[in-house]
């Protein structure tokens, strides 16, 4: 036996069903399937290329986005379910649905947009009694699903499913599921985005997403799922692997040497490595050809693509040009160098040929990667250091609008607010109108005070983790990559904002 899963077997960190997935990872990576590109190794071993612990053998997509709408509709001869009749049946069938999505986290990453779900079937049913419904419902997903990565969708229109959606969420405050308010200002009302803004910063959910920049990243529907994930509806990620900037930067001798020589080389290392998972999964997995998802149509092949992943955009600048002490967020010539790094990266990924990608015109499409939880050093996707973000909090927002632009499957920013702003909403959302307008795609709030914070896409209570890291056994996931994410990465120094 080894090591590494006698030590799985004994934790008394872990619960049965988190044993029991960690032993399925060791499993899958006693196989070596895949063919490795020629300089692999030279990245991977000094983490500059990652994985994302996905394993070594591909036998199921990383991130599935079933089209709950059809599901709704047709029901499924698999799972022996006719299609819903009224709202008990409805959040029955998607209980049961729920426990057969795959993904990297064995859970779902996709929950559906609940409220264009659930609206149908309010119809002749009063609050008093819908409300008992869908809070079992909600703690159904927050106790059974139990991962902050599952990621339920409202808006950008103002439903009243989605008004009873906030209404809940802040009162319950469940850190699961993740949520996010689609937001496009000429579609969703200003009430219905405030309200969303207020349970956001006593509850940290929902985040708000740029409707009307992503709202074409495909030629049909997206859905947001995992921590900010822009991904076409009926299909999904196959991967996700990424670039760790900062790493890949010591392996260099100067600027010149890094954009030249190592950049291009690792990209193309990167891309290669991208290419075997994804023609694995195709074509020896099986996945496509048996699993009930595909064979309903609840999914399809051709809608998938590989996200290729960006961290450490800031770590890596700011090492470059350590030995004259200019920073990115700060220095004009720190940013242009980032810049010319991500159109580098930008212009690879344009070019290079990717298998089995047709939603993504032959090609995988950039993602700004949130991190992990062992990280360090590593800042997520292309944000700005936590302690060094600028004062203003507009010079924040145009700069993160420069660097959102290159990603059109997610980039996302986190900004805790004082007390003082639950008290204007208001003036919350012109700043939402604002940093929409030039560029930004994504920005997530929760109160400085709270119990709630946001790691990197995902929540988690501050009592949790206080819970856990003096020796209690978490229920959530997110619990155990949230602790030593927010300690690591000091998440409790971001700079708290004001209105």
């Amino acid at each position: 036996m080894s090591s590494a899963v006698y030590d799985i077997i004994t934790s008394d960190h872990m619960n049965y069903h988190q044993k029991l997935n960690a032993l399925c990872h060791e499993a899958e990576n006693t196989l070596e399937v895949l063919p490795l590109p020629a300089h692999f190794h030279k990245y991977f071993d000094r983490g500059a290329i990652c994985d994302m612990n996905e394993g070594n053998a591909p036998y199921r997509p990383r991130y599935v986005m079933v089209d709950f709408e059809r599901f709704v509709k047709q029901g499924s001869r698999f799972l022996k379910l006719d299609p819903p009749r009224n709202l008990d049946e409805l959040l029955w069938a998607l209980e049961i649905l729920y426990c057969y999505i795959p993904s990297i986290t064995t859970k779902p990453v996709y929950l559906g947009n609940l409220d264009k779900l659930i609206d149908p079937f309010l119809d002749g049913v009063t609050d008093e009694e819908a409300v008992p419904k869908l809070e079992r419902f909600l703690g159904y997903i927050n106790r059974v699903i139990a991962n902050a990565y599952s990621h339920a969708n409202i808006g950008p229109e103002a439903t009243r499913a989605g008004w009873l959606l906030l209404m809940m969420e802040e009162k319950l405050q469940l850190d699961t599921p993740n949520l996010t308010l689609k937001y496009d200002a000429d579609i969703t009302p200003d009430d219905f985005a405030e309200a969303a803004i207020r349970c956001s910063l006593k509850c940290g959910n929902p985040a708000i997403c740029n409707h009307k920049a992503h709202k074409d990243t495909y030629s049909f529907d997206y859905g947001i799922s995992s921590c900010y994930n822009i991904l076409p509806l009926r299909g999904g990620a196959y991967t996700l692997s990424r670039l760790v900037l900062p790493r890949l930067a010591k392996m260099a001798d100067g600027v010149d040497m890094f954009l030249e020589e190592l950049l291009p080389d690792a990209c193309k290392t990167l891309g290669e490595y991208m290419n075997a998972r994804v023609s694995f999964l195709v074509e020896k997995s099986n996945f496509f050809q048996r699993d009930f998802l595909a064979e309903e149509g609840l999914i399809e092949r051709e809608r998938f693509v590989g996200m290729y992943g960006v961290a450490g955009l800031c770590d890596c600048v700011d090492l470059l040009l350590a030995d004259r002490g200019l920073k990115y967020g700060r220095d004009p010539e720190a940013d242009d160098l980032a810049d010319r790094i991500m159109r580098i990266i930008q212009n690879f990924v344009a070019r290079f040929e990717a298998n089995y990608s047709e939603i993504g015109h032959g090609h995988f499409l950039l993602h700004a990667q949130a991190g992990l939880a062992t990280d360090v050093g590593v800042t997520s996707g292309v944000r700005i250091t936590v302690g060094d973000e600028p004062e203003n909090l507009l010079n924040h927002l145009r700069h993160s609008a420069r660097f959102h632009r290159f990603f059109p499957t997610g980039c996302s920013d986190i900004f805790p607010f004082d007390a003082t702003a639950e008290r204007n909403p208001g003036g919350l959302l012109d700043i939402v109108k604002g940093a929409f307008s030039v560029g930004d795609k994504y920005c997530a709030f929760y109160g400085a005070d709270g119990d709630m914070v946001r790691i990197t896409g995902y929540l988690v209570k501050r009592s949790d983790l206080q819970k856990y890291e003096n020796g209690d056994i978490a229920l959530q996931d997110n619990v155990i990559n949230g602790s030593s994410n927010y300690r690591l990465n000091r998440l409790k120094d971001r700079k708290v904002r004001h209105v």
